[in-house]
């Protein structure tokens, strides 16, 4: 059955008590482009992410004989983290398969909160290939990080908090990976106001998403570093229910380079004294370098604050950021 506004409505109800409802502020940036800019901070989230949405959603619908046998996921960070966390609610192991790509602190925040971490390939996809492989031999029950309806749900609750607390909003920004989030928030923003217009932001290095919707297609694409390092990740060649979704409800997609983005987290920083991860500032970062054009009020979703701090420090010092050989930043 496709989801509708009422798995979302029921999501809600789900969650409430793991994952907390965030308050927005209105960004410094409202004054520069003349219109309202609501952020909207999953930053406060318990893990400091949104992912704990989608992850509470799905392991609360699961059956204590299922809980019983231990959920796994592959993770580029802040998935693993939500699922470490709603897993310990539930008193249910968790296994979080995670690419060396992902940040040191993203892996010793999951381990702290009691899950086991395994390290595995270069890209979100080879730590998918070692979940299944323990769904089949342990019998674990797997919670993806974005390509599932419960978790997709889950993270459509931002959509209804936002529209009760601004109900006259005309756009949201969304921070584009698997599109987990943005097809919860696409969905349930486009059946409460058709007429609302979503628009998904990523790097234009490895985008998984965007170049799936360009092709048409669920297609691969090769994980590179990133300051987003969040939105890093394939979709998936057996994708379900979020291609299909973003091709429906997504109106726009922007992509930033490293540079932009660079310029997104020092402006979430220094205009709206917001400490957060890359994927969190591209919305800033569509917005000071005039790729997103806004008419009306809008919502940025500030959806993680999980960034490693030495490299936030060099970012707000205007230093240069290595990433894999790529050097970011000033000369």
């Amino acid at each position: 059955m496709p989801l509708t506004l009422q798995d979302v409505y029921a999501a809600r109800q789900r969650i409430a008590g793991t994952a907390m409802r965030t308050p927005t502020i209105v960004s410094a940036l409202s004054a520069r482009v003349g219109h309202k800019v609501a952020l909207k901070l999953e930053t406060l989230q318990p893990i400091g992410a949104f992912k704990i949405r989608g992850a509470a959603n799905a392991i609360a619908r699961l059956s204590q004989a299922e809980r019983e046998r231990g959920v796994v996921c592959c993770s580029t960070g802040n998935h693993g983290r939500a699922v470490a966390y709603a897993a310990k609610k539930h008193s249910a192991r968790a296994v979080v398969c995670l690419s060396k790509l992902v940040p040191e602190v993203k892996v010793a925040a999951i381990e702290a909160l009691g899950a086991e971490v395994v390290r595995i390939g270069k890209s979100q996809d080879e730590a998918g290939e070692e979940a299944q492989r323990l769904v089949e031999d342990q019998g674990m029950i797997n919670i993806p990080p974005f390509d599932h309806p419960d978790v997709i749900s889950g993270q459509g609750t931002i959509a209804l908090e936002l529209l009760e607390d601004h109900p006259d909003l005309g756009t949201i920004v969304v921070p584009l990976s698997g599109g987990g989030l943005i097809a919860g928030i696409a969905m349930a923003a486009k059946s409460i106001n058709p007429a609302i217009r979503v628009v998904g932001v990523s790097m234009d290095r490895g985008a998984a998403m965007a170049e799936s919707l360009a092709a048409g297609k669920p297609v691969e694409v090769e994980e590179v570093a990133s300051l987003a390092d969040s939105l890093g990740g394939g979709i998936g060649l057996d994708n379900r229910h979020t291609f299909t979704l973003c091709q429906r409800h997504v109106d726009d997609v922007i992509l930033l380079s490293e540079e932009e983005i660079y310029a997104g987290m020092r402006s979430l920083f220094f205009d709206d004294r917001l400490v957060a991860e890359g994927a969190s500032a591209v919305g800033h970062g569509a917005l000071i370098s005039d790729k997103l054009k806004l008419d009306g009020p809008a919502a940025m979703i500030i959806s993680g604050a999980n960034v490693d701090m030495q490299q936030f420090s060099n970012v707000m010092g205007g230093r240069p950021i290595n990433l894999e050989g790529k050097m970011v930043g000033p000369a």
